[in-house]
């Protein structure tokens, strides 16, 4: 049994009561977590570290001590022939299990698991059911991941990992609805809001906050800019001024709120030049084409000093975004009562390639595919949960599968690839319990989405960046692809290594590559979708 960690922040291993524990642990909170131990008679010493700050609050109070660690954390505990894996309430850090012929391994980098696993005889493989899951969702929404036998920690678990490859897991966190009608909200949530940005804030230097311009990381900007004693740094993306952009709103919530500012320009010939390297860094692939940018952007924040990042990412999965709208109206006209329903719709409602499957794999990937199960496994579970509103339903599916393996882990693993912590004050898990006790008719009002996150940071932002609708970042894929991005997509979706994999049907993608057999409107994001499917293998598995 062993566990590697890295990259991102590392702490050297511990010993406590005899377990020998590694990973990678940042607390919000560490003063609650010592007054804690103390009232369970077990003061921690002083000098002692986050992680094993953690690992004593674990090992006395169990799932309690987790739960009451406001942190971002992945640890492994092992003793003897047992290992004990935890991941943190929202899945701000992450770890990858393996049994391998000598035992379990575990790793928070899939590369550093891989590199320690394959000396010992573990196969690394391509999982085909995963690739189905990855090209209706974009990312990987569950424990499965790419590799054949390697899994991902769930968040907000504790996983026992034991002799005779035995698997036991159970929650220790898990958001609950608890709506309270009573309640004045929007100041409960901005009081939320305050506590989770302050724990959030570097001590004794600036920070740094990502700024599109919308309410998220507006309402993050205005509260750092209030709570701070030091500068606030904030930084937007531009992919070129003939293109359309919020740089007006961005510019405007800067100003308002008195930060340096910084506008760094990402065109197609940028992201043409570092999106192998881009993908490579991601343990999963992300079919989200701002992963470069959020390369650059850490890039940029390391150069200026930087150590810590704060982003907006939460707003839409925790307070609901536009995107729940369509399932919202299925609801209402559904003709089929059945959870499976309810699921197809939301799998459709990602438009991505889950429709051109049939015909974009190949029959061998189909054959191979056989009685697998549907990619709806993965939301069933909270589409159809103990939650009772039908908004909620779909912010908890959003939470657990889109915010814990595609938003949080791929802005963890890109901004640390520069030394860079981000930070989520959104996804805080009390903030995300306020969240949930919120009435759902006050998060969407008359159309207005995130009604109540607005309401609380009212007084902190202009009104014209509080009430605009959302419009999202608009990026230029399709201009990307028949452009700067051409040449790469020909050379790797058309490489003989491509076709020898066996995977996807040479002549269909070669078909969307000229613009023939795909919906004009998604196009662009079909063909991103399989070229970043294709570099991440060769990163990966070949």
């Amino acid at each position: 049994m062993g566990f590697v960690v890295g990259p991102g922040r590392t702490d050297c291993p511990v010993e406590v009561d005899g377990w020998r524990a590694a990973g990678e642990v940042t607390l919000h909170d560490e003063p609650a977590v010592r007054a804690g131990l103390a009232r369970a008679g077990a003061p921690a010493p002083d000098g002692c570290g986050d992680l094993e700050l953690l690992v004593r609050s674990f090992l006395r109070l169990g799932g309690d001590g987790l739960r009451a660690a406001n942190g971002m954390f992945t640890v492994a505990l092992s003793r003897n022939d047992e290992l004990v894996l935890v991941r943190d309430h929202v899945g701000a850090r992450t770890a990858y299990y393996a049994l391998t012929p000598r035992g379990w391994a575990a790793g928070s980098s899939l590369r550093l698991l891989r590199d320690h696993v394959v000396p010992a005889g573990f196969g690394w493989r391509v999982d085909l059911p995963a690739v189905t899951t990855f090209l209706t969702f974009a990312y990987l929404p569950g424990s499965e991941t790419l590799v054949e036998g390697v899994a991902e920690l769930l968040p907000g678990r504790i996983t026992r990992l034991g002799p005779g490859g035995t698997v036991a897991s159970e929650s220790f966190w898990e958001p609950r609805e608890r709506i309270d009608a009573s309640m004045d909200a929007p100041v409960r949530l901005r009081e939320a809001l305050e506590r989770a940005t302050a724990a959030r804030l570097p001590t004794g230097r600036p920070v740094a906050v990502t700024l599109s311009g919308g309410i998220d990381s507006s309402l993050v900007t205005a509260l750092a800019a209030k709570l701070h004693t030091h500068p606030v740094h904030t930084y937007s993306i531009s992919f070129g001024d003939e293109l359309p952009n919020e740089l007006a709103y961005s510019g405007l919530v800067a100003a308002h709120c008195g930060t340096a500012h910084r506008v760094l320009r990402v065109d197609g010939a940028r992201v043409a030049g570092r999106l192998a390297e881009t993908v490579a860094l991601l343990d999963n692939p992300v079919g989200d084409p701002l992963t470069v940018p959020n390369l650059v952007l850490a890039e940029a924040m390391a150069a200026d000093g930087m150590a810590v990042a704060l982003n907006g990412e939460g707003g839409d999965p925790v307070f609901g975004g536009p995107k729940n709208v369509p399932m919202l109206m299925f609801e209402l006209h559904r003709d089929d009562p059945s959870p499976e329903a309810r699921a197809e719709a939301y799998l459709r409602s990602y438009r991505k390639c889950g429709e051109d499957l049939p015909r974009l794999l190949t029959p061998a990937v189909h054959a191979a595919l056989a009685g697998a199960p549907s990619p709806s496994r993965h939301v069933r579970p909270y589409l159809d949960g103990p939650m009772t509103a039908q908004l909620n339903r779909l912010l908890h599916t959003n939470l657990r599968t889109k915010g814990a393996h595609h938003i949080l882990p791929k802005v963890g693993r890109l901004t640390a690839a520069h030394g860079i912590e981000a930070r989520a004050p959104l996804f805080d898990a009390a903030v995300v319990d306020l969240a949930f006790a919120v009435p759902p008719r006050l998060k969407l009002v008359d159309g207005q989405e995130k009604w109540v996150l607005k309401q609380a940071v009212a007084d902190l932002l202009p009104d014209t960046i509080v009430h605009r609708p959302k419009s999202g970042m608009r990026v230029p894929v399709q201009q990307w692809l028949r452009g700067p991005l051409r040449d790469l997509a020909h050379d790797a979706l058309l490489s003989r290594s491509s076709a020898d994999r066996g995977v996807l049907r040479c002549e269909v993608v070669a078909g969307w590559l000229a613009g023939r057999g795909s919906v004009h409107a998604r196009h662009g994001a079909k063909l991103w979708l399989v070229l970043t499917l294709e570099l991440w293998l060769r990163a990966h598995v070949d």
